[in-house]
């Protein structure tokens, strides 16, 4: 094993908020190394912008923090909210546009090209990024790594934590670093997922709607009620209707589906009342409640036996009870709920057990629902802990 190597300034982690904490220090003008495990960087980031980069969600900044779970954090993300992303992006020579649902894109879409410019700031402000170094736990005050050449130890002035949390393993969040933490007395709430998809044990009838969306209904927990997508799978339900609504039904609340949501339940009683004479009540529903296939499934599906009564009809399709098994697993999920606590931290997210080290991201307990609101709080608490670190280093 070779001598400890001095830094200036060590982040763990080069997803959104490790690379961000290395931004704030290198802007500040403080030297970085930034270790990552895998190799190559922020896997889960450009994973999650396949389909279209979410960066942030166009909204009044009140409504925006209230969808952060951890009242303790909302300054921090109110510090860098909706704006200041957009505004940073757009510094990344990012065109972005709005959707329909306030949602926050890059012309582009993609995650690549935005990275591909972060990284050119990084290195001209001279970090530099080590990939396939993992860290493997610490040796009092110092920070070793299986390395492709071996053990390495690092004595870093200043740290920054940005594991992520335990979702998505195969990407790198695998919460590894949980024990080595407690070690040391930093307490750790557990991991639990969040946006997720939940299990359901289907019927063979089923089978022949895997893989479509449904479209068209409201999703409610009875506090809560949204308009979204979402899609029938092999082994449940999933998209961003449910996860928007995923940590209230994990806990326990009742997820029901409102299948017409643009008919009123009288209107839609005196509909099913009319006379469908040889017509089968599938046709009819289909007819009488306008709905399409996926949705005459589920009906059939979880309101077995369906009522034989207009109204009491009527009634399951504004109000119909998702029978789901629990959770999917957390390995499966978005994101995780769950880490280090908050009376292990300072107001500047440096852990009271270890001084000079500060944790961001997924690391910390709190959870947000997609549509930019997980991202933009991933910034936010890197940029805070890394300039935290920076004002650390000039003490």
């Amino acid at each position: 094993m070779s001598a400890p190597e001095d830094v200036p300034a060590l982040v763990i982690g080069a997803g959104p908020a490790g690379l961000m904490a290395a931004e704030a220090l290198g802007a500040a003008g403080v030297k970085v190394l930034i270790c990552e495990a895998k190799p190559t960087v922020a896997r889960k980031f450009l994973m999650a912008g396949k389909s279209g980069l979410n960066l942030t969600k166009d909204e009044a900044l009140e409504p925006f923090l209230e969808r952060i779970s951890a009242d303790w954090l909302r300054p921090i993300v109110g510090a860098f909210g909706p704006e200041a992303v957009q505004d940073w992006a757009r510094g990344l020579g990012q065109a972005l546009f709005t959707g329909s649902s306030g949602r926050v894109f890059p012309v582009g879409m993609k995650a690549s090209p935005l990275l591909r410019v972060w990284l050119g700031r990084l290195a001209a402000q001279g970090a530099e990024i080590r990939t396939r170094w993992r860290w493997e736990g610490l040796e009092g005050a110092l920070f070793r790594f299986a390395t492709p050449e071996g053990t390495r130890v690092v004595a870093p002035h200043a740290t920054i934590l940005a594991l992520g949390g335990a979702s998505w393993p195969r990407l790198g969040s695998d919460a590894a670093w949980v024990p080595w933490l407690e070690e040391k007395g930093v307490r750790v709430a557990p991991f639990r997922p969040a946006n997720m998809g939940f299990c359901v044990n289907w019927s063979d009838p089923m089978r022949r709607h895997f893989g479509q969306p449904v479209k068209g209904c409201a999703l409610s927990t009875g506090t809560e009620t949204v308009r979204a997508e979402f899609v029938i799978s092999t082994r449940g339900i999933e998209g961003g209707g449910i996860y928007a609504l995923s940590a209230a039904v994990r806990d326990g609340a009742v997820l029901t589906l409102d299948l017409a949501p643009d008919r009123p339940l009288a209107s839609l009683a005196e509909r099913l009342a009319r006379p469908r004479g040889r017509e089968t009540l599938s046709n009819h529903l289909r007819k009488a409640a306008g709905l399409d296939a996926p949705r005459l499934a589920l009906l059939q599906e979880w309101g077995r036996p369906l009522p034989d009564t207009p109204g009491a009809l009527a009634a399951l399709v504004k109000r119909l009870p998702v029978r789901h098994a629990g959770p999917r697993p957390l390995a499966e999920a978005i994101s995780s709920t769950g880490g280090i606590s908050r009376d292990s931290l300072t107001d500047d997210l440096e852990l009271t057990a270890l001084p000079g080290t500060f944790a961001a991201g997924e690391m910390l307990d709190w959870e947000a629902p997609t549509g930019g609101y997980l991202l933009t709080a991933c910034l936010a608490t890197g940029r805070h802990a890394g300039l935290a670190a920076a004002r650390w280093l000039q003490i």
